[in-house]
């Protein structure tokens, strides 16, 4: 997959989170999500063991393929590879990316967090594929977020780089429109704009539009 290719299939990263979608299933609004055009799916289930959530994952598969979106698995470089994922999405406190890379087959994705330009630059060098960087705005579904690094700091992060770079952290329709129009970035990764929205599939199409 090119650069580009990349770049258009990150416009949109739905993370799923089962207990903002309740009642619903994290399936039902995935496939809401996916049928109004989401690129890309992140299963991020932090507390669940690796055979639930191996099991989401297979599950999630025929959706995600069905509409030719990605599927990355949060953290579980182990159940990306288990169950035939399109990639994995680490953070600092995971297994290195420099560690990864070599394990993993050609064409396997490959993402990471930073919101440091210098750290940024070297996770490309060990072989990250792509970047989320935040937290962009005020979020309360992440706990460990940290404070908002705001749109500058985002963009320092872009230029660094020359791999897609999404912000994340609070996103709301409004702030991926803001994102699209003063930043470069690839597009946006959010959770509960969509995992919690009333109209899945609406709040997913609003989100893309800015990045079309």
């Amino acid at each position: 997959m090119t650069t580009a290719d990349l770049r258009d299939r990150l416009r949109l990263i739905v993370i799923t989170d089962a207990d903002i979608a309740k009642p619903r299933t994290v399936l039902d609004v995935v496939q809401a999500a996916v049928s109004a055009g989401a690129p890309s799916i992140q299963l991020r289930e932090k507390s669940a063991p690796a055979r639930e959530l191996a099991a989401t994952g297979r599950a999630l598969l025929p959706i995600t393929r069905a509409a030719g979106a990605l599927l990355f698995i949060n953290d579980r470089v182990d159940v990306a590879l288990a169950i035939g994922a399109d990639g994995v999405h680490v953070g600092p406190d995971d297994i290195p990316v420099a560690a990864i890379r070599p394990i993993v087959p050609k064409g396997f994705l490959i993402g990471t967090s930073t919101d440091d330009p210098e750290e940024a630059h070297r996770l490309v060098s060990e072989g990250a594929d792509y970047l989320g960087c935040g937290t962009v705005y005020r979020t309360t579904t992440k706990s460990d977020a940290g404070k908002a690094i705001g749109i500058d700091r985002l963009e320092q992060v872009i230029l660094a780089v020359d791999v897609p770079v999404v912000g994340i952290g609070g996103i709301t329709v409004v702030g991926a429109r803001e994102i699209a129009e003063e930043t470069d970035a690839a597009g946006v990764a959010v959770i509960r704009a969509v995992m919690g929205a009333a109209d899945p599939s609406e709040t997913v199409r609003a989100l893309l539009r800015p990045f079309s």
